[in-house]
């Protein structure tokens, strides 16, 4: 696919549901006494493999195919043991980890090519030290889990990982005493919004979150606001490409999610919330975007937590602001869908933008012109490319994506709306 340069973008706009909090609204629902009514369900391919799993473990789910789906949970210790097909769903492969240490039965976790690449045993580790049962193919899927007694422990991550600490926390649900996570940075706090919601006992302190095992969840309802990470190509676009402005509506603004706003306003980007508003324990509102001149900056690794899903975008802000960027403290980039660290400065060289690999980020010495153009290996990973989609936009040329289809990984519709708000 080719996306041509814009003159501007203009209009109004909405994005699917949050993805993350899609996926802890079915697992919780699942594993709570009575309904859950998901509303704004944020629906992609990773999000449908959570959906799947959730039936294949037991859950009722009763969807009629848009926004919005009720959970018929099966109780705390009610799933049923099986093979749960993860797909590409990092998120999924992790959290129900923690969820299946404590239940009756045997379960075997798969995922696609890229996601059996990635790292498992940092979410093994800790659940054996609470007493589960796990094998691990080589530290990553497919993976198998027999359920035992699970004794609390006091983890401190090595890894700043909202996924792995979301595993213990869960796997605390059906150990014995209180389990603890310590973190030296804060990271996405979704799944202790959740617990709290579903009549948890939680403990948060400022290097750490607690949680007490409940005899029950109850999770009635859960409203997903629209997801951030899918908003964040559009905030980018309409920031870089000149004479641009946009309103994004009822985006979630939990400040451990946006930390790209952080990082805009002290580039000099433009933009403004307004009809903020609360959705159950996340605060909402709308984004007001216009074009702006970027000065170039550094993100270190206090930082990077907030932002990490948003850091290839910032490659493509620092390649329009002036002076050099850097990114540093983001090794965890080499783990994800692909090695992102060589996919951006790669991406970014392609289309005539000076960027350098370093071992744990990169740096972007930016020219406040269009760039070139030319072609962006995806290389199968969804942010890559969009970030090739929002630098199509933004350049000279256009630029041509390569494997454009892997975005319907997260954001299905994202290239129709794109196309919606583009003035040429």
């Amino acid at each position: 696919m080719k996306v041509e340069p814009a003159a501007a973008l203009d209009g109004h706009l909405a994005v699917p549901g949050d993805k993350s909090i899609s996926h802890r609204a079915l697992l919780l629902g699942a594993v709570s006494d009575g309904e859950t009514d998901v509303r704004g369900f944020g629906r992609s391919a990773d999000t449908e493999s959570t959906l799947a799993a959730v039936r294949a473990l037991g859950a009722r789910v009763d969807d009629d195919g848009g926004d919005r789906l009720t959970v018929h949970g099966v109780g705390l210790r009610g799933l049923r043991g099986g093979e749960i097909d993860c797909g590409n769903a990092g998120t999924l492969a992790r959290l129900v980890t923690g969820l299946l240490a404590f239940q009756d039965g045997t379960f075997t976790l798969s995922g696609d090519e890229s996601l059996s690449a990635r790292p498992m045993e940092r979410v093994a580790g800790p659940l054996r030290r609470m007493g589960a049962k796990i094998e691990t193919t080589d530290g990553r899927l497919p993976l198998t889990i027999t359920g035992a007694e699970l004794t609390a422990i006091e983890y401190a991550p090595e890894v700043a990982s909202a996924q792995l600490k979301s595993a213990v926390l869960l796997a605390g649900l059906g150990a014995r005493g209180r389990t603890t996570v310590i973190e030296q940075r804060p990271t996405r706090d979704h799944t202790e919004l959740l617990l709290r919601d579903a009549g948890v006992r939680v403990i948060v302190r400022p290097t750490s979150v607690s949680v007490d095992p409940p005899e029950r969840l109850r999770l009635p309802a859960v409203d997903v606001p629209g997801d951030f990470s899918s908003a964040a190509p559009f905030i980018v676009a309409a920031t870089i490409v000149p004479e641009s402005r946009i309103t994004i509506h009822d985006v979630n603004l939990n400040p451990r999610r946006t930390g790209l706003l952080d990082v805009l306003d002290r580039m000099g980007g433009r933009v403004g919330v307004v009809a903020r508003r609360r959705a159950g324990a996340e605060q909402a509102g709308d984004l007001e975007v216009r074009s702006a001149e970027l000065t170039a900056t550094e993100i270190g690794a206090d930082e990077v937590p907030l932002l990490v899903d948003e850091l290839p975008l910032f490659a493509l802000l620092a390649a329009h602001a002036r002076g050099e960027s850097r990114v540093t403290g983001a090794a965890e980039l080499r783990v994800k869908e692909t090695d992102r660290i060589d996919a951006v400065v790669d991406g970014l060289r392609a289309i005539g933008v000076r960027a350098h690999g370093l071992p744990d980020g990169f740096s972007v010495t930016g020219v406040p012109a269009r760039p070139r153009g030319g072609r962006v290996d995806s290389r199968g990973d969804h942010r890559i490319a969009m970030l090739g989609a929002v630098a199509g936009l933004a350049s000279r040329e256009g630029v041509e994506i390569e494997d454009a289809a892997s975005v319907a990984v997260s954001f299905p519709g994202f290239f129709d709306l794109l196309g919606e708000i583009a003035q040429r």
